[in-house]
């Protein structure tokens, strides 16, 4: 009974990770970015990458890993893509974390923060 019990509950720990992944056709949503860089490069990510802060990539919390989106800072209509490799971001009310190089590409060094779309891209 008691292995029956563990694999009921390995199956909805399964089954409720997968679900919160979306698919990423059409994807095109408006929120505030942040960044993460220096205190985070070289650690794990939940793909199991060592983060780079000089790679142009990206957390999300739903969009599958590999994801290529195109983020649009509004403020200043720049553009940078890059690929979904963690999870996140962990603040309430961010829509994407990215990587520091990316940020730089995006003029939001400074601010630390920036209104932005996000697009997904067709592979």
């Amino acid at each position: 009974m008691k292995r029956l019990l563990g694999l009921l509950a390995l199956f909805s720990l399964l089954a409720g990770c997968a679900s919160g992944v979306i698919n990423p056709n059409g994807y095109d949503e408006t929120g505030t970015a942040s960044y993460y860089g220096a205190k985070h490069h070289g650690n794990k990510t939940a793909s199991g990458e060592p983060f780079n802060q000089n790679a142009l990539t990206a957390a999300h919390r739903q969009l599958p890993f590999g994801t290529q989106v195109k983020v649009t800072n509004l403020d200043n209509d720049k553009s940078v893509v890059v690929r979904i490799n963690d999870r996140g971001p962990h603040t309430r009310g961010r829509l994407i974390d990215l990587s520091r190089k990316a940020a730089e590409q995006l003029g939001m060094i400074s601010s630390g923060t920036a209104r932005v779309r996000v697009q997904a891209l067709g592979n």
